[in-house]
Protein backbone atom coordinates (compact mmCIF):
# COMPACT_ATOMS: atom_id res chain seq x y z
CA UNK A 1 0.00 0.00 0.00
CA UNK A 2 1.42 3.22 -1.08
CA UNK A 3 1.55 5.61 2.11
CA UNK A 4 1.61 8.81 1.04
CA UNK A 5 -2.16 9.34 0.84
CA UNK A 6 -4.60 8.57 3.65
CA UNK A 7 -7.67 6.73 3.25
CA UNK A 8 -10.22 5.93 0.16
CA UNK A 9 -13.46 5.22 -0.92
CA UNK A 10 -15.41 1.75 -2.13
CA UNK A 11 -15.81 1.29 -5.74
CA UNK A 12 -18.03 -0.31 -8.05
CA UNK A 13 -18.06 -4.13 -7.07
CA UNK A 14 -15.71 -6.53 -9.29
CA UNK A 15 -18.56 -8.38 -10.77
CA UNK A 16 -17.30 -10.52 -13.77
CA UNK A 17 -19.56 -12.91 -15.01
CA UNK A 18 -17.72 -15.33 -16.71
CA UNK A 19 -15.53 -15.56 -13.92
CA UNK A 20 -17.48 -15.01 -10.93
CA UNK A 21 -16.33 -14.40 -7.16
CA UNK A 22 -19.10 -17.13 -5.73
CA UNK A 23 -19.08 -20.31 -7.07
CA UNK A 24 -22.39 -22.67 -8.17
CA UNK A 25 -23.26 -24.70 -5.47
CA UNK A 26 -21.90 -28.28 -5.60
CA UNK A 27 -22.25 -31.60 -3.35
CA UNK A 28 -20.25 -32.10 -0.19
CA UNK A 29 -18.60 -35.16 0.32
CA UNK A 30 -19.96 -37.33 3.27
CA UNK A 31 -18.24 -36.25 6.43
CA UNK A 32 -17.80 -39.36 8.71
CA UNK A 33 -17.03 -36.94 11.81
CA UNK A 34 -20.51 -35.24 11.20
CA UNK A 35 -23.17 -35.70 13.79
CA UNK A 36 -26.62 -36.97 12.17
CA UNK A 37 -28.35 -34.30 13.49
CA UNK A 38 -26.55 -31.59 11.85
CA UNK A 39 -27.42 -33.36 8.46
CA UNK A 40 -25.49 -30.56 6.42
CA UNK A 41 -25.87 -31.94 3.25
CA UNK A 42 -29.24 -31.25 3.06
CA UNK A 43 -28.86 -27.53 3.19
CA UNK A 44 -29.77 -25.60 0.08
CA UNK A 45 -27.96 -22.85 -1.09
CA UNK A 46 -29.91 -19.51 0.56
CA UNK A 47 -28.70 -16.07 2.06
CA UNK A 48 -28.81 -16.77 5.41
CA UNK A 49 -27.99 -14.08 7.97
CA UNK A 50 -26.80 -15.19 11.12
CA UNK A 51 -25.79 -12.28 13.85
CA UNK A 52 -23.99 -12.41 17.16
CA UNK A 53 -26.58 -10.19 19.05
CA UNK A 54 -29.06 -13.21 18.43
CA UNK A 55 -30.03 -15.34 21.83
CA UNK A 56 -29.71 -18.36 19.75
CA UNK A 57 -25.85 -17.18 18.72
CA UNK A 58 -25.40 -16.11 22.17
CA UNK A 59 -26.24 -19.85 23.05
CA UNK A 60 -24.04 -21.49 20.43
CA UNK A 61 -21.31 -19.34 21.61
CA UNK A 62 -21.98 -20.42 25.04
CA UNK A 63 -22.39 -24.03 24.79
CA UNK A 64 -20.50 -25.49 21.50
CA UNK A 65 -17.01 -27.00 21.71
CA UNK A 66 -14.83 -27.89 18.49
CA UNK A 67 -16.48 -31.81 18.95
CA UNK A 68 -19.35 -30.39 17.90
CA UNK A 69 -18.56 -28.84 14.39
CA UNK A 70 -18.08 -31.58 12.72
CA UNK A 71 -14.09 -31.21 12.45
CA UNK A 72 -11.57 -34.44 12.47
CA UNK A 73 -10.39 -35.84 15.56
CA UNK A 74 -6.95 -34.74 14.43
CA UNK A 75 -8.33 -30.96 14.34
CA UNK A 76 -9.66 -30.82 17.88
CA UNK A 77 -6.68 -32.44 19.08
CA UNK A 78 -4.66 -29.89 17.67
CA UNK A 79 -6.76 -26.59 18.88
CA UNK A 80 -6.13 -28.38 22.49
CA UNK A 81 -2.64 -28.13 21.65
CA UNK A 82 -2.63 -24.91 20.89
CA UNK A 83 -4.49 -24.04 23.96
CA UNK A 84 -8.04 -22.74 21.53
CA UNK A 85 -10.35 -24.23 23.96
CA UNK A 86 -13.43 -23.12 22.76
CA UNK A 87 -14.45 -22.14 19.30
CA UNK A 88 -15.34 -18.49 19.11
CA UNK A 89 -18.81 -17.51 17.37
CA UNK A 90 -17.42 -16.37 14.20
CA UNK A 91 -15.83 -19.90 13.93
CA UNK A 92 -19.02 -21.58 15.82
CA UNK A 93 -21.56 -20.51 12.84
CA UNK A 94 -18.93 -20.56 9.89
CA UNK A 95 -16.97 -23.52 10.26
CA UNK A 96 -20.20 -26.10 9.83
CA UNK A 97 -21.09 -24.29 6.93
CA UNK A 98 -17.70 -24.44 5.01
CA UNK A 99 -17.49 -27.80 5.75
CA UNK A 100 -21.10 -28.31 4.01
CA UNK A 101 -19.89 -26.73 1.00
CA UNK A 102 -21.49 -23.61 1.61
CA UNK A 103 -19.53 -19.92 0.58
CA UNK A 104 -19.43 -17.89 3.37
CA UNK A 105 -19.02 -14.06 4.53
CA UNK A 106 -17.77 -13.70 7.92
CA UNK A 107 -18.16 -10.24 9.33
CA UNK A 108 -16.26 -10.33 13.17
CA UNK A 109 -14.18 -7.93 14.84
CA UNK A 110 -10.79 -7.73 15.15
CA UNK A 111 -8.95 -11.03 17.50
CA UNK A 112 -11.94 -12.78 17.27
CA UNK A 113 -10.51 -15.64 15.52
CA UNK A 114 -11.26 -15.57 11.66
CA UNK A 115 -8.23 -17.04 10.49
CA UNK A 116 -9.17 -20.66 12.49
CA UNK A 117 -12.70 -19.98 11.36
CA UNK A 118 -11.99 -20.85 7.36
CA UNK A 119 -8.57 -22.46 8.01
CA UNK A 120 -10.10 -25.39 10.29
CA UNK A 121 -12.48 -26.63 7.47
CA UNK A 122 -10.08 -26.11 4.57
CA UNK A 123 -7.05 -28.50 6.77
CA UNK A 124 -10.22 -31.10 7.50
CA UNK A 125 -11.22 -31.41 3.82
CA UNK A 126 -7.60 -31.33 2.01
CA UNK A 127 -6.53 -34.05 4.71
CA UNK A 128 -9.62 -36.32 3.09
CA UNK A 129 -8.31 -35.83 -0.25
CA UNK A 130 -4.63 -34.05 -0.47
CA UNK A 131 -3.82 -33.10 -3.56
CA UNK A 132 -1.79 -29.55 -5.59
CA UNK A 133 -2.79 -26.27 -4.62
CA UNK A 134 -5.82 -26.98 -2.80
CA UNK A 135 -6.39 -23.25 -1.72
CA UNK A 136 -5.29 -19.71 -2.52
CA UNK A 137 -5.68 -17.23 0.04
CA UNK A 138 -5.60 -13.78 -0.82
CA UNK A 139 -4.65 -10.78 1.62
CA UNK A 140 -3.69 -7.50 1.22
CA UNK A 141 -0.41 -7.16 2.97
CA UNK A 142 3.02 -8.76 3.14
CA UNK A 143 3.49 -8.82 7.42
CA UNK A 144 -0.94 -10.58 6.97
CA UNK A 145 0.65 -13.25 4.37
CA UNK A 146 3.23 -14.33 6.52
CA UNK A 147 0.93 -14.28 9.69
CA UNK A 148 -1.68 -16.08 7.47
CA UNK A 149 1.09 -19.15 6.81
CA UNK A 150 2.22 -19.42 9.91
CA UNK A 151 -1.02 -20.18 11.50
CA UNK A 152 -2.10 -22.68 8.93
CA UNK A 153 1.46 -24.27 9.73
CA UNK A 154 0.34 -24.40 12.81
CA UNK A 155 -3.33 -25.23 12.68
CA UNK A 156 -2.16 -28.07 9.96
CA UNK A 157 0.84 -29.23 12.11
CA UNK A 158 0.35 -33.04 12.07
CA UNK A 159 -0.16 -33.06 8.02
CA UNK A 160 3.24 -32.41 7.39
CA UNK A 161 1.43 -29.21 5.17
CA UNK A 162 3.47 -27.32 2.52
CA UNK A 163 2.34 -23.75 2.76
CA UNK A 164 3.98 -21.16 0.50
CA UNK A 165 4.03 -17.55 0.60
CA UNK A 166 3.87 -15.23 -2.74
CA UNK A 167 4.50 -11.82 -1.70
CA UNK A 168 5.94 -8.56 -3.29
CA UNK A 169 9.51 -7.98 -2.56
CA UNK A 170 11.07 -11.82 -2.40
CA UNK A 171 12.83 -13.60 -5.51
CA UNK A 172 10.41 -14.39 -8.07
CA UNK A 173 11.72 -17.21 -9.42
CA UNK A 174 12.43 -18.90 -6.48
CA UNK A 175 8.52 -18.30 -5.41
CA UNK A 176 7.68 -19.77 -9.37
CA UNK A 177 9.41 -22.82 -8.46
CA UNK A 178 7.95 -22.59 -4.91
CA UNK A 179 4.20 -22.79 -6.99
CA UNK A 180 5.24 -25.53 -9.34
CA UNK A 181 5.73 -27.96 -6.68
CA UNK A 182 2.11 -27.38 -5.93
CA UNK A 183 2.09 -26.81 -2.21
CA UNK A 184 -1.40 -27.10 -0.45
CA UNK A 185 -2.21 -23.79 0.43
CA UNK A 186 -0.57 -20.52 -1.34
CA UNK A 187 -0.92 -17.34 0.73
CA UNK A 188 -0.37 -14.36 -1.79
CA UNK A 189 -1.16 -10.64 -1.73
CA UNK A 190 -3.02 -9.37 -5.32
CA UNK A 191 -0.25 -7.86 -7.03
CA UNK A 192 2.55 -10.31 -7.15
CA UNK A 193 0.35 -13.12 -8.09
CA UNK A 194 -1.03 -11.63 -10.95
CA UNK A 195 2.82 -10.75 -12.12
CA UNK A 196 3.19 -14.84 -11.59
CA UNK A 197 0.23 -15.91 -13.32
CA UNK A 198 0.41 -13.79 -16.33
CA UNK A 199 4.28 -14.36 -16.87
CA UNK A 200 4.71 -17.84 -16.61
CA UNK A 201 2.27 -19.75 -18.60
CA UNK A 202 2.90 -22.36 -16.39
CA UNK A 203 2.07 -21.08 -13.17
CA UNK A 204 -2.06 -21.28 -13.82
CA UNK A 205 -2.29 -24.90 -14.50
CA UNK A 206 -1.35 -25.10 -10.91
CA UNK A 207 -4.77 -24.01 -9.67
CA UNK A 208 -6.46 -25.60 -11.68
CA UNK A 209 -8.16 -27.93 -9.31
CA UNK A 210 -7.54 -25.18 -6.50
CA UNK A 211 -11.06 -26.09 -3.94
CA UNK A 212 -10.82 -22.57 -1.74
CA UNK A 213 -10.67 -19.23 -2.51
CA UNK A 214 -9.97 -17.38 0.50
CA UNK A 215 -10.36 -13.49 0.72
CA UNK A 216 -9.11 -12.10 4.09
CA UNK A 217 -9.75 -8.73 5.02
CA UNK A 218 -12.14 -8.90 2.17
CA UNK A 219 -12.85 -5.17 2.10
CA UNK A 220 -9.61 -4.37 1.27
CA UNK A 221 -9.24 -7.10 -0.97
CA UNK A 222 -11.51 -5.48 -3.24
CA UNK A 223 -10.47 -1.86 -3.32
CA UNK A 224 -9.91 -0.61 -7.38
CA UNK A 225 -6.53 -0.88 -6.66
CA UNK A 226 -6.91 -4.77 -7.35
CA UNK A 227 -9.78 -4.83 -9.53
CA UNK A 228 -6.96 -5.64 -11.93
CA UNK A 229 -5.38 -8.25 -10.15
CA UNK A 230 -8.48 -10.02 -8.71
CA UNK A 231 -9.48 -10.37 -12.44
CA UNK A 232 -6.07 -12.56 -13.56
CA UNK A 233 -6.54 -14.41 -10.50
CA UNK A 234 -10.52 -15.46 -11.57
CA UNK A 235 -9.73 -16.40 -15.10
CA UNK A 236 -6.88 -19.38 -13.45
CA UNK A 237 -9.28 -20.76 -10.67
CA UNK A 238 -12.10 -23.34 -11.72
CA UNK A 239 -15.80 -22.27 -11.68
CA UNK A 240 -16.80 -25.20 -9.33
CA UNK A 241 -15.09 -23.89 -6.18
CA UNK A 242 -16.10 -22.35 -2.55
CA UNK A 243 -15.34 -19.03 -1.56
CA UNK A 244 -14.46 -17.85 1.66
CA UNK A 245 -14.82 -13.47 2.60
CA UNK A 246 -13.78 -12.45 5.91
CA UNK A 247 -13.94 -8.99 7.41
CA UNK A 248 -13.83 -7.12 10.43
CA UNK A 249 -15.87 -4.15 8.46
CA UNK A 250 -18.92 -4.55 6.20
CA UNK A 251 -18.96 -2.30 2.75
CA UNK A 252 -21.15 -1.59 -0.03
CA UNK A 253 -18.67 -4.15 -1.91
CA UNK A 254 -19.46 -6.93 0.11
CA UNK A 255 -23.02 -6.15 0.35
CA UNK A 256 -23.47 -6.17 -3.49
CA UNK A 257 -21.34 -9.40 -4.06
CA UNK A 258 -23.40 -11.22 -1.39
CA UNK A 259 -26.37 -9.96 -3.48
CA UNK A 260 -25.13 -11.27 -6.89
CA UNK A 261 -23.79 -14.33 -5.34
CA UNK A 262 -24.31 -17.49 -7.40
CA UNK A 263 -24.11 -19.75 -4.89
CA UNK A 264 -26.26 -17.70 -1.99
CA UNK A 265 -23.95 -17.60 0.89
CA UNK A 266 -23.81 -18.39 4.16
CA UNK A 267 -23.21 -14.59 5.41
CA UNK A 268 -22.17 -14.34 9.57
CA UNK A 269 -21.94 -10.83 11.11
CA UNK A 270 -20.31 -11.06 14.49
CA UNK A 271 -22.32 -6.99 15.27
CA UNK A 272 -23.75 -3.88 13.28
CA UNK A 273 -21.96 -0.99 12.32
CA UNK A 274 -18.26 -0.19 13.04
CA UNK A 275 -17.66 -1.21 16.86
CA UNK A 276 -14.68 -2.23 19.01
CA UNK A 277 -14.42 -4.75 21.99
CA UNK A 278 -15.75 -3.76 25.11
CA UNK A 279 -12.23 -4.48 26.97
CA UNK A 280 -10.85 -1.35 24.66
CA UNK A 281 -10.01 1.93 26.23
CA UNK A 282 -10.56 4.76 23.81
CA UNK A 283 -9.09 8.09 24.26
CA UNK A 284 -8.18 10.94 22.74
CA UNK A 285 -5.06 14.15 23.43
CA UNK A 286 -6.69 16.99 21.73
CA UNK A 287 -3.39 18.73 21.04
CA UNK A 288 -1.39 21.73 18.96
CA UNK A 289 0.01 19.69 15.68
CA UNK A 290 3.71 21.72 16.67
CA UNK A 291 3.76 19.51 20.10
CA UNK A 292 2.73 15.78 18.52
CA UNK A 293 6.26 14.97 19.29
CA UNK A 294 6.59 15.99 22.36
CA UNK A 295 3.23 14.28 23.63
CA UNK A 296 4.47 10.96 21.87
CA UNK A 297 8.13 10.95 23.32
CA UNK A 298 6.12 11.16 27.22
CA UNK A 299 3.57 8.83 26.77
CA UNK A 300 6.30 6.64 25.50
CA UNK A 301 8.84 7.44 28.79
CA UNK A 302 5.66 6.42 30.80
CA UNK A 303 5.07 2.90 29.61
CA UNK A 304 6.53 1.28 32.33
CA UNK A 305 4.53 3.59 34.85
CA UNK A 306 1.24 2.43 32.70
CA UNK A 307 2.14 -1.53 32.61
CA UNK A 308 2.42 -1.36 28.95
CA UNK A 309 4.20 -4.03 27.54
CA UNK A 310 4.53 -3.22 24.31
CA UNK A 311 2.77 -0.20 22.28
CA UNK A 312 2.28 0.20 18.03
CA UNK A 313 1.92 4.04 16.57
CA UNK A 314 0.01 4.51 13.27
CA UNK A 315 1.15 7.47 11.24
CA UNK A 316 -0.43 8.16 7.61
CA UNK A 317 2.73 8.92 5.46
CA UNK A 318 6.53 6.71 4.82
CA UNK A 319 8.03 9.96 5.74
CA UNK A 320 6.33 10.74 8.77
CA UNK A 321 7.31 7.24 9.85
CA UNK A 322 10.91 7.11 9.31
CA UNK A 323 11.48 10.72 10.43
CA UNK A 324 9.47 9.45 13.83
CA UNK A 325 12.15 6.53 14.22
CA UNK A 326 15.13 8.60 13.40
CA UNK A 327 14.02 10.91 16.16
CA UNK A 328 13.28 7.69 18.50
CA UNK A 329 16.50 6.69 17.70
CA UNK A 330 18.20 10.21 18.20
CA UNK A 331 16.46 10.21 22.10
CA UNK A 332 17.59 6.45 22.58
CA UNK A 333 14.17 5.29 22.93
CA UNK A 334 14.28 1.78 21.12
CA UNK A 335 11.85 1.44 18.69
CA UNK A 336 11.25 -0.79 15.47
CA UNK A 337 9.83 0.68 11.91
CA UNK A 338 7.28 -0.52 9.12
CA UNK A 339 6.57 0.66 6.05
CA UNK A 340 6.19 0.13 2.33
CA UNK A 341 9.38 1.92 1.85
CA UNK A 342 11.31 -0.56 3.36
CA UNK A 343 12.71 -3.64 1.74
CA UNK A 344 11.10 -6.78 2.69
CA UNK A 345 13.95 -8.12 4.75
CA UNK A 346 14.07 -5.37 6.73
CA UNK A 347 9.96 -5.36 7.07
CA UNK A 348 10.00 -8.70 8.20
CA UNK A 349 13.21 -7.89 10.48
CA UNK A 350 10.88 -4.98 12.46
CA UNK A 351 7.77 -7.38 12.59
CA UNK A 352 9.91 -10.25 14.40
CA UNK A 353 11.79 -7.84 16.80
CA UNK A 354 8.53 -6.50 17.70
CA UNK A 355 6.81 -9.75 18.35
CA UNK A 356 9.47 -11.24 20.18
CA UNK A 357 9.96 -8.74 22.30
CA UNK A 358 13.43 -7.04 21.22
CA UNK A 359 12.02 -3.98 20.81
CA UNK A 360 8.62 -2.58 22.81
CA UNK A 361 7.30 0.15 20.46
CA UNK A 362 6.49 -0.07 16.62
CA UNK A 363 6.17 2.92 14.21
CA UNK A 364 4.14 1.26 11.54
CA UNK A 365 2.08 3.29 8.40
CA UNK A 366 -1.65 0.84 7.60
CA UNK A 367 0.42 -1.62 6.80
CA UNK A 368 0.01 -3.40 10.23
CA UNK A 369 -3.08 -2.38 10.63
CA UNK A 370 -5.16 -5.19 9.24
CA UNK A 371 -4.71 -8.98 10.86
CA UNK A 372 -1.52 -8.69 12.91
CA UNK A 373 -1.90 -10.63 16.11
CA UNK A 374 0.89 -10.08 18.73
CA UNK A 375 -0.80 -10.43 22.65
CA UNK A 376 1.75 -8.30 23.98
CA UNK A 377 -0.02 -5.05 22.38
CA UNK A 378 -1.09 -2.72 25.24
CA UNK A 379 -1.65 0.58 23.51
CA UNK A 380 -2.12 1.67 20.41
CA UNK A 381 -1.30 5.58 19.63
CA UNK A 382 -3.16 7.04 16.83
CA UNK A 383 -0.18 9.64 15.63
CA UNK A 384 -2.11 10.59 12.87
CA UNK A 385 -5.78 10.16 12.35
CA UNK A 386 -7.21 7.98 9.86
CA UNK A 387 -10.01 9.04 6.92
CA UNK A 388 -12.30 6.80 7.72
CA UNK A 389 -14.17 4.77 10.49
CA UNK A 390 -13.78 1.67 9.76
CA UNK A 391 -9.39 2.33 9.27
CA UNK A 392 -9.60 3.16 13.08
CA UNK A 393 -11.53 0.17 13.74
CA UNK A 394 -8.45 -1.62 12.06
CA UNK A 395 -5.74 0.18 13.83
CA UNK A 396 -7.26 0.06 17.49
CA UNK A 397 -8.10 -3.48 16.93
CA UNK A 398 -4.15 -4.48 17.20
CA UNK A 399 -4.83 -4.28 20.76
CA UNK A 400 -7.72 -5.84 23.05
CA UNK A 401 -7.48 -8.54 21.72
CA UNK A 402 -9.71 -12.11 22.09
CA UNK A 403 -10.79 -10.54 25.51
CA UNK A 404 -8.32 -8.85 26.66
CA UNK A 405 -7.58 -5.23 27.79
CA UNK A 406 -6.08 -2.53 25.86
CA UNK A 407 -5.87 0.98 25.62
CA UNK A 408 -5.77 3.20 21.95
CA UNK A 409 -5.12 6.91 22.17
CA UNK A 410 -5.56 9.33 19.64
CA UNK A 411 -4.03 12.25 18.73
CA UNK A 412 -6.32 15.30 17.55
CA UNK A 413 -5.58 18.44 16.13
CA UNK A 414 -7.27 21.78 15.60
CA UNK A 415 -7.42 19.80 11.91
CA UNK A 416 -8.81 16.94 13.51
CA UNK A 417 -11.87 17.75 15.10
CA UNK A 418 -14.83 16.56 12.31
CA UNK A 419 -12.69 13.35 11.81
CA UNK A 420 -13.36 12.28 14.98
CA UNK A 421 -16.46 13.18 15.34
CA UNK A 422 -17.62 10.90 12.52
CA UNK A 423 -15.15 8.23 14.17
CA UNK A 424 -17.17 8.77 17.02
CA UNK A 425 -20.51 8.48 15.35
CA UNK A 426 -20.00 5.81 13.53
CA UNK A 427 -18.91 3.72 16.78
CA UNK A 428 -21.95 5.24 18.79
CA UNK A 429 -19.91 6.37 21.90
CA UNK A 430 -17.47 9.66 22.61
CA UNK A 431 -13.91 9.29 23.35
CA UNK A 432 -12.76 10.08 26.52
CA UNK A 433 -10.29 12.05 27.24
CA UNK A 434 -6.68 10.92 27.85
CA UNK A 435 -5.19 12.47 31.05
CA UNK A 436 -1.69 14.11 30.44
CA UNK A 437 0.33 16.61 33.05
CA UNK A 438 1.17 19.35 30.22
CA UNK A 439 3.96 21.02 32.44
CA UNK A 440 5.49 17.53 32.27
CA UNK A 441 5.19 17.28 28.65
CA UNK A 442 6.68 20.77 27.60
CA UNK A 443 9.81 20.50 29.87
CA UNK A 444 11.25 18.38 27.39
CA UNK A 445 9.76 20.20 24.40
CA UNK A 446 13.25 21.97 23.39
CA UNK A 447 15.17 18.13 23.40
CA UNK A 448 12.63 17.17 21.60
CA UNK A 449 12.80 19.60 18.94
CA UNK A 450 16.73 19.67 18.92
CA UNK A 451 16.12 15.77 18.44
CA UNK A 452 13.35 16.47 15.25
CA UNK A 453 16.06 18.66 13.65
CA UNK A 454 19.03 16.29 13.36
CA UNK A 455 16.56 13.39 12.47
CA UNK A 456 15.79 15.98 9.62
CA UNK A 457 19.02 16.57 8.59
CA UNK A 458 19.63 12.52 8.66
CA UNK A 459 16.74 12.10 6.32
CA UNK A 460 18.29 14.82 3.98
CA UNK A 461 21.31 12.79 3.86
CA UNK A 462 20.53 9.17 4.03
CA UNK A 463 18.25 10.40 0.50
CA UNK A 464 14.43 9.11 1.91
CA UNK A 465 13.16 12.10 0.21
CA UNK A 466 14.24 11.00 -3.33
CA UNK A 467 12.90 7.35 -2.36
CA UNK A 468 9.90 9.37 -1.92
CA UNK A 469 9.54 11.27 -4.97
CA UNK A 470 10.53 7.97 -7.07
CA UNK A 471 7.62 6.02 -5.85
CA UNK A 472 5.59 9.24 -6.57
CA UNK A 473 6.74 8.97 -9.98
CA UNK A 474 5.85 5.37 -10.50
CA UNK A 475 2.81 5.56 -8.91
CA UNK A 476 1.51 8.42 -11.38
CA UNK A 477 3.21 5.58 -14.20
CA UNK A 478 0.91 2.96 -12.72
CA UNK A 479 -2.04 5.45 -12.70
CA UNK A 480 -1.36 6.87 -16.63
CA UNK A 481 -1.13 3.01 -17.35
CA UNK A 482 -4.47 2.03 -16.10
CA UNK A 483 -6.45 5.19 -17.18
CA UNK A 484 -7.06 6.22 -13.74
CA UNK A 485 -4.96 9.57 -14.25
CA UNK A 486 -7.75 11.91 -15.38
CA UNK A 487 -9.48 10.66 -12.08
CA UNK A 488 -6.87 11.35 -9.61
CA UNK A 489 -7.33 14.99 -8.83
CA UNK A 490 -11.31 14.81 -8.50
CA UNK A 491 -10.61 11.79 -6.04
CA UNK A 492 -8.16 13.39 -3.68
CA UNK A 493 -10.34 16.57 -3.14
CA UNK A 494 -12.65 13.72 -1.16
CA UNK A 495 -9.25 11.87 -0.30
CA UNK A 496 -10.09 8.50 -1.91
CA UNK A 497 -7.10 8.46 -3.63
CA UNK A 498 -7.04 4.61 -4.54
CA UNK A 499 -4.32 2.86 -3.28
CA UNK A 500 -3.07 0.46 -5.57
CA UNK A 501 -1.26 -2.93 -5.10
CA UNK A 502 2.18 -1.77 -3.63
CA UNK A 503 2.09 -4.09 -0.64
CA UNK A 504 2.12 -7.03 -3.17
Amino acid sequence: MIQEEQGQESSPTLIDKNFPLFSKPRKPKPNKTTKPSQNLNSQTPQIEKVSSTSDSAAAAATTTAFSDLGLAEWAIETCKELRMRKPTPVQTHCIPKILAGRDVLGIAQTGSGKTAAFALPILHRLAEDPYGVFALVITPTRELAFQLAEQFTALGSCLHLRCSVVVGGMDMITQAKALASRPHVVVATPGRIKVLLEDNPDIPKVFQRTQFLVLDEADRVLDVGFEDELRVVFQCLPKKRQTLLFSATMTDDLETLLELSANKAFFYEAYEGFRTVETLKQQYLFIPKTVKDAYLVHILSKMEEMNIRSAMIFVSRCRDCHLLSLLLEELEVEAAALHSLKSQALRLSAVQHFKSGRVSILLSTDVASRGLDIPTVDLVINYDLPRYPRDYVHRVGRTARAGRGGLAVSFVTENDVDLVHEIEAELGKQLENFECKENEVLSDFTKVCKAKRVATMKMMDDGFEEKVNGRKKQKLKTLAEKGLLKKRSKKRKRGTFAKNSDES
